[in-house]
């Protein structure tokens, strides 16, 4: 009976982790649908609509939930959206002036940065795995972005500020998000950053000609909204809970690795020697970051424990 609960432990995590490769998979696939809409739609009007599609599905969905939003935790998931929104516009904008394969690998990064703010934060010394992570990001960015005039572009300097932004979402929300309801703020923080998109829109941007390329243009949203962010975000959270929380991070750190793929497969990313050892450090970088190295260490107390 023991060994019928443990084989049943082992399947779920199985399926656990298969979920976290679909995750990151889509994630992956994200940049790919992203770019195509960019064809379409300004960066802007791009995540005003596709934020606003999400939050207000998300409030509909869990209704029970959203009416029991207090001003506390509107004031909180504004300011946790504020970054969310800085994150993606110059992700979005950044991703109109460099490839999938570099967007995605770069945006990975603000894994590493996130000790870092931490620190600012709590006055918390980044550990040597944080500093080792650090300074192979450093090599890999620079091998991946510098051109012959060891100057970066424009798109690649807007991706690293976006991975910037997203280090300081991800702080943000260990700051803010402490009892507060998750699915609320994810509605909140989304719904920020759809108000912040429209107002942007508006000011910056010329209203959108639609053409021919309207279908294009509801696959690409579509997969954006409900497979990328509701869906890949309901996935995570199930399959978190029914595996180790070290397979979760090197298992959702591929998806820099499918963007990449998927970019060179779809997009006809080129990448030369050079790019590619600067991506193979950056995942090196985020893995160690994510996991400490704990699933070599916890292999080698398996064996001496044998």
């Amino acid at each position: 009976m023991v060994g019928l609960s443990n084989a049943k432990k082992k399947k779920t995590s199985l399926y656990a982790d298969l979920s976290l490769l679909l995750v990151a998979m889509i994630w992956g696939g994200g940049f790919i649908a992203m770019k195509d809409t960019l064809d379409i739609l300004t960066p802007f009007y791009m995540n005003a609509l596709r934020f606003s599609i999400a939050s207000i599905t998300l409030a509909i969905i869990f209704w029970k939930r959203t009416i029991k939003i207090t001003k506390k935790d509107l004031k909180y998931g504004f300011v946790v959206g504020i970054f969310l929104w800085i994150a993606f516009i110059t992700q979005t904008i950044g991703l109109q002036y460099t490839t999938v394969s570099k967007s995605a690998f770069l945006t990975g990064t603000n894994v590493v940065i996130v000790p870092f703010l931490v620190w600012i934060i709590t006055k918390k010394h980044p550990d040597w795995y944080a500093l080792i992570g650090a300074f192979l990001c450093a090599l890999g960015i620079g091998l991946l972005t510098l051109q012959e005039s060891l100057s970066i572009g424009i798109g690649d300097s807007l991706t690293l500020a976006c991975a910037v932004f997203f280090a300081a979402h991800i702080t943000s929300v260990g700051y803010f998000a402490e009892g507060m309801d998750p699915i609320n703020l994810a509605t909140i923080q989304m719904g920020a950053t759809a108000i912040l998109s429209i107002i942007g829109a508006v000011i910056l941007e010329p209203v959108p000609k639609f053409s021919g390329n309207a279908v294009d243009l509801m696959i690409s949203l579509s997969y954006m909204t409900f497979v990328s962010t509701m869906g890949a975000f309901l996935i995570q959270n199930v399959a978190q809970k029914y595996t180790v929380s070290t397979h979760a991070a090197i298992i959702l750190s591929l998806e820099s690795v499918f963007g990449t793929i998927f970019g060179v497969i779809f997009m006809s990313d080129i990448l030369n020697e050079r790019m590619i050892i600067g991506c193979i450090l950056i995942f090196c970088a985020i893995i160690i970051a994510e996991t400490k190295l704990s699933f070599l260490f916890s292999q080698k107390k398996t064996k001496e424990a044998s």
